[in-house]
């Protein structure tokens, strides 16, 4: 079990009080009451307060986060959805956790780097300042360590898809763990090297974490992942791997090769290239909403769209799990592997899942 976090305090009402509270408060409810003393003390919605915003690397910045006492916490390598209001408009983006699960202030840390289309990573960057107040859902996510912990770890990333793995080496680290971790990670140049100093401070202190960073931009072959690269008897290690979808996709194929795909996790932090369907001719049925579409190449969920259906989705990359629906029957073809699905009942994520013949969806 995790610590429970821990968090600012508010008024604790028995519950007699607080429906009686609500009963005097209508119809606006407590909450709205509650806001107007602090942006925290609400309880029916996950809210964080900015108390710090620390520069990490190049056009990169960690935001130091105390959330409320509705946040229910994260196991490492998960990522949260947060809002924000920018010009007025509200933005949800989901960024993973950088801290440790057993962070004892109960604050959260997450690392934030500007893409160049990012609009709400370069605001958090560039404008979020201490006092801010931010929006949280809940933590979400498969890409974590699984327990008991594996004797050999290795960790993967590149860029700032550091972020989940530097979660997990934090958390082993305040478990004590003594089993070997390799971690493997890939910036353009020093500059851009997120958590170096943190990395090599904590391998001093833990003679069981071996880091290795490979500047791809000092790199005589451009710094492209190879079995090179890898530490030694890696083929006994769980694997963890998070960056750019080319560094996934080699890390992939060298572990398919070796037969060894059951031991590599994933987690993109940018769409993934998907592979056209080839076999996509058939029929859709969305048999709650009693449509049928023709089947074609695209994923499920854009189909759904098309067909004038509003299904639940969040990432549309195949991360939060937020399209998940049910498969009652039917064939479907992953866009990012090119994997095939057995026939029968299963969830899938919509997103990146495309028929292959006929299929009948629970939407």
């Amino acid at each position: 079990m995790l610590p429970s976090t821990a968090a600012l305090p508010r008024p604790r009402l028995p519950s007699l009080a607080r429906r009686l509270g609500e009963a005097a408060t209508g119809p606006h409810g407590l909450d709205r009451y509650l806001e107007l003393l602090s942006p925290l003390w609400v309880r029916g919605e996950c809210r964080a307060r900015i108390e710090a915003v620390r520069p990490e690397a190049t056009d990169c910045a960690t935001l130091v986060l105390r959330p409320n006492r509705a946040w229910d916490g994260m196991a490492a390598g998960q990522h949260v959805p947060v809002s924000v209001e920018i010009d007025g408009v509200c933005h949800e983006r989901r960024f993973s956790v950088a801290s440790s699960a057993h962070r004892r202030d109960g604050r959260i840390e997450l690392t934030v780097k500007i893409h160049p289309d990012g609009r709400v990573s370069r605001h958090l960057v560039t404008r979020a300042r201490p006092g801010t107040i931010l929006r949280l859902g809940p933590a979400a996510g498969d890409f974590t360590l699984p327990w008991p912990r594996p004797p050999r770890l290795l960790l993967i990333s590149g860029g700032s898809g550091i972020t989940p793995v530097m979660s997990m080496l934090r958390t082993l680290c305040d478990e004590g763990h003594d089993g070997r971790v390799d971690f493997l990670h890939y910036a353009r140049t020093r500059r851009d090297a997120i958590f170096a100093d943190e990395v090599a401070a904590l391998a001093r202190r833990h003679p069981n974490v071996h880091p290795r960073t490979i500047l791809t931009r000092e790199e005589r072959d451009g710094g492209r992942f190879r079995a090179g690269h890898l530490p030694r008897d890696h083929t006994d290690c769980e694997t963890y791997v998070c960056g750019p979808a080319p560094l996934i996709e080699a890390v992939t194929d060298h572990w398919d090769r070796a037969g060894l795909s059951h031991r590599l996790h994933r987690e993109f932090f940018r769409p993934p290239a998907t592979r056209p369907a080839v076999d996509a001719a058939g029929r859709v049925c969305f048999e709650r909403s009693g449509v049928t579409a023709a089947g074609d190449g695209r994923p499920l969920l854009e189909q759904a769209e098309a067909a004038g259906l509003t299904p639940a989705h969040g990432c549309r990359m195949g991360i939060c799990r937020g399209c998940v629906c049910r498969k009652t029957a039917g064939r479907v073809r992953d866009l990012q592997t090119g994997r095939l699905s057995g026939d029968g009942e299963e969830d899938i994520r919509i997103c990146v899942n495309a028929p292959a013949g006929d299929v009948t969806l629970q939407i």
